[in-house]
């Protein structure tokens, strides 16, 4: 029995749904999720592993179209990146989105050596007649290898993509052992819950103005012997006046990490 092992890199605008995508195939929650748009600023890899296979899922920030500040250039310089390492590309298109012919990842999109697998993504939202309009209009502007109507959030067609993705890798051997899920260390993944408590409690600026350092991470047992993680980190944020906020009045605010406890 031939093995298959490969990198998938998943790119896309903002909020078209790719982490939840990630999340869904590697059956993990590997990337944090919310409502916001650019709420990943990182590379994510995701390892899926079977009996005859290995995937290697890249989950990337959401392409800025203008982007306004260095971070959103560092974003889609990530985005870019991922185009030299590819065996095949995922680009995931939210069905509720406007079809744009100046969306930045046509240009991307026709200079990629790697097949592109085009994933409509939100299927449960639209009309069929929207995803086979939306498949015509993609066809005509960006070489596509192959495409597929999914609901990633709703894990509607998630199985069939999944065999169509096996079906573009190359023989090989596994990357990284069975049991490993990701690259990325523990403490990288404390960091992105607390950066998502950030995400969904506060409004306006104060999330895209604030980074998470773990600090101290220990693993121990309460005093009946129930395994706990005892964590310390540090918020940063641009401004101090954005420090109030993060605290609120009395610690109100930050009371409402709950069900983290926080010190101050």
């Amino acid at each position: 029995m031939s093995f298959k092992s490969g990198f998938v890199n998943i790119i896309g605008r903002p909020n078209a749904g790719k982490s939840t995508l990630m999340n869904t195939l590697v059956g993990e929650r590997m990337s944090i999720i919310t409502h916001k748009p650019q709420t990943t600023r990182h590379r994510i890899i995701g390892i899926l592993s079977g009996e005859d296979f290995q995937i290697v899922f890249s989950d990337t920030p959401g392409y800025v179209k203008n982007p306004s500040y260095k971070m959103h250039e560092a974003m889609n310089r990530f985005i870019e990146g991922t185009l030299d390492d590819a065996d095949l590309m995922l680009f995931v298109f939210d069905l509720t989105e406007e079809l744009e012919d100046d969306n930045p990842v046509i240009g991307m999109l026709n200079k990629s050596e790697a097949p592109v697998l085009l994933v409509l993504n939100k299927r449960d939202l639209v009309a069929e007649q929207r995803a086979q309009d939306v498949v015509g209009w993609w066809k005509k502007r960006i070489p596509i290898a192959d495409s597929v109507v999914i609901s990633a959030l709703k894990r509607e067609e998630t199985q069939g993509l999944l065999d169509k993705i096996l079906g573009y890798l190359p023989e090989g051997q596994a990357f990284y052992p069975v049991d490993q899920l990701t690259d990325r260390p523990e403490r990288f993944f404390v960091g992105e819950i607390i950066r998502e408590k950030i995400l969904l409690l506060y409004s306006d600026e104060i999330p895209y103005s604030s980074e998470v350092s773990i600090d101290d991470f220990k693993e121990t047992t309460t005093k009946t012997g129930e395994p706990i993680a005892r964590i310390s980190a540090t918020v940063f944020v641009m401004r101090e006046t954005q420090k109030a906020i993060i605290l609120g009045k009395g610690g109100s605010a930050i009371k409402n990490w709950a069900p983290m406890r926080v010190q101050t």
